[in-house]
């Protein structure tokens, strides 16, 4: 099946800005996650939405894409610390012929230029993500949470070797150990040399004499990870945690990926959250705002007197400084910012009516 457009796949045009793709990831990851989504395909749109994301999130990377399409993706293997298409080390650019190979899946030896290999570079592993749902006061205060997920790790039977006795590795018979087999077409202009990955050994060179029995020869098993996640006091909603190495191994040798968990706060029914500050609404009474009085008012360190000054309108607001969240980065907390509503009876008892008239007629 043909792949869809990774514009398509997140929603956006070509102009979307890095904001513009991160956040329509991030929307389409939330709905999409098979944790969350049921659905029977919501599994490969979710992939879908990852591989999308990784290549124009990736400035080299979505420059080829925007030029070449998907085949111009073909060539990022991982990161060669050049800078500019990522996957290509500086020798790769003087050797004309592997550019064309890991684009194309070809050579054109015929017409002067080298051969070359890339079989035995590493290549990192894949960063994983997963959310993490934390109640109001876990993400306020900070907590530990058990996470599990599934990742790849190197293969802990044969050691990454792919072989059930790493003794007994052979070089390939098909492609004689260059983990390409060559092949020379006459043609009118001459005669064109095409190379492709040998399909014996897959590139590698050389093939085990029995495959590893628990990895079957494909040098990494599938484990589900079970660690406690520190989460930090303040830790605001949609922001994403990382853990270094915690993600799926890499080829031949490469580092692992990382894991990233992006954090998700339930709301709470009585405080509204803005950063380190929290606010809330809280009713008094009309005579209370008209002859002033102390109140009990809640905060997320516990109920707090205040001091309701006399005369007080509707939608004032007091502050309470240090009575809001610890801050994420820095010292101190932030501030609790109440927003007082005055109740008006709706009902009056003729007691009441009478006094509120005799009140109204002082005033007069």
């Amino acid at each position: 099946m043909n792949k869809r457009d990774y514009y398509e796949v997140l929603g956006l045009s070509k102009s979307a800005t890095k904001q513009e793709i991160k956040a329509a990831y991030r929307k389409l990851a939330k709905e999409f996650h098979p944790d969350r989504n049921k659905a029977s395909d919501a599994e490969e749109k979710f992939k879908e939405i990852q591989e999308a994301y990784e290549i124009l999130s990736d400035g080299s990377k979505k420059q080829a894409y925007d030029q070449y399409g998907h085949a111009g993706t073909q060539g990022f293997g991982g990161a060669s610390g050049t800078g500019g298409f990522e996957g290509f080390g500086g020798g790769d650019f003087g050797n004309i012929n592997d550019i064309f190979s890991q684009f194309f899946g070809a050579d054109f030896g015929g017409f002067g230029f080298g051969g070359g290999s890339q079989k035995n570079s590493k290549t990192r592993g894949n960063n994983l993500e997963m959310t993490l749902s934390l109640e109001f006061d876990e993400a306020i205060f900070g907590t530990e949470k058990t996470v599990k997920y599934k990742r790849e790790i190197v293969c802990r039977d044969c050691k990454g070797t792919g072989a059930e006795d790493p003794d007994k590795i052979v070089t390939c018979s098909e492609c004689k150990g260059s983990g390409y087999v060559t092949r020379v077409s006459r043609t009118f202009i001459g005669s064109i040399q095409t190379r492709s990955v040998c399909p014996k050994c897959g590139g590698e060179g050389s093939i085990a004499d029995q495959k590893c029995h628990n990895c079957k020869g494909s040098t990494k098993e599938q484990i589900t990870e079970e660690f406690k996640i520190k989460v930090p006091q303040g830790v605001p909603d949609n922001i994403t945690l990382r853990y270094t190495e915690k993600g799926n191994a890499g080829n031949k040798g490469g580092d692992y990926g990382d894991l990233y968990v992006n954090i998700e706060v339930k709301e709470n029914e009585i405080f509204e959250r803005s950063g380190d500050d929290i606010y809330i609404d809280q009713e008094i009474d009309v005579i209370t705002a008209t002859l002033g009085g102390n109140i009990k008012v809640p905060t997320v360190h516990g109920e707090v007197e205040i001091k309701i000054p006399e005369g007080t309108q509707p939608g004032r607001v007091i502050r309470l400084k240090g009575k809001g969240a610890p801050k994420f980065q820095g010292s101190g907390n932030g501030d609790e910012y109440i927003k007082l509503k005055v109740l008006v009876p709706e009902k009056l008892s003729r007691e009441e009516k009478k006094l509120w008239e005799e009140i109204r007629d002082q005033r007069r």
